[in-house]
């Protein structure tokens, strides 16, 4: 497992629109970070099954997050056990009976708090789908926002979570912003999705 279990790391996230309480959660309040903000290194992935989400929340984003996420994992994270949002899906349409989800999940709490370890209902929802698909950790896409840059170009910000589902522990959290690019377009998606694939799999060179 390469150690990765040994880092246990605080969160910030940016405020969602839908506020839904996360019981169980250490925490203290502070401001939304802005990108660039990074709580920790991620741990090394490789030998990990990691349960991939679908994005959480977009606002004025051009084209399929999911899939850019997707690419860009696989494309940097050889030797990860990649559990794709497809697959999540499969496995709780096999189980109707799992109180369980993979979109609209109660991440609020990220919102406006360093989140040290996540409590029900998000813990009982990624332990029980873990369960399913021997996941070992959670990375969960909280949202994608087109943002305008000052310099009247177009750019998408993205927040994202790693949370270990054996223990609850959040071990990163980060929020990335792609490349300004003078028009808007699937390029703008590509590139924030391409910063957040290279912040999580740091140590993959290239």
């Amino acid at each position: 497992m390469n150690g990765w279990r040994t880092r246990h790391l605080g969160a910030w996230a940016i405020v969602l629109l839908v506020v839904v309480p996360l019981t169980g959660c250490i925490h203290r309040h502070a401001p939304p970070p802005g990108p660039g903000t990074s709580q920790g290194t991620p741990p090394d992935l490789r030998g990990v099954s990691v349960m991939v989400f679908p994005v959480q929340r977009t606002s004025g984003v051009s084209g399929d997050v999911d899939d850019e996420v997707a690419f860009g994992l696989r494309s940097r994270g050889v030797g990860v056990d990649w559990i794709f949002p497809p697959e999540l899906q499969k496995a709780l349409d096999r189980s109707p009976n799992l109180d369980s989800r993979i979109k609209g999940l109660p991440v609020a709490e990220f919102g406006g708090a360093e989140v040290r370890r996540v409590g029900d209902p998000l813990y009982g929802e990624l332990r029980r789908l873990a369960a399913l698909v021997n996941g070992q950790a959670a990375f969960i896409p909280l949202t994608a926002v087109a943002v305008r840059d000052p310099s009247g170009g177009f750019a998408v910000e993205m927040a994202a979570t790693l949370i270990d589902v054996r223990s609850g522990r959040v071990l990163w959290f980060g929020v990335v912003k792609g490349d300004v690019r003078q028009t808007d377009g699937p390029a703008v998606l590509a590139s924030a999705a391409d910063v957040l694939a290279r912040t999580l799999l740091w140590y993959e060179r290239g």
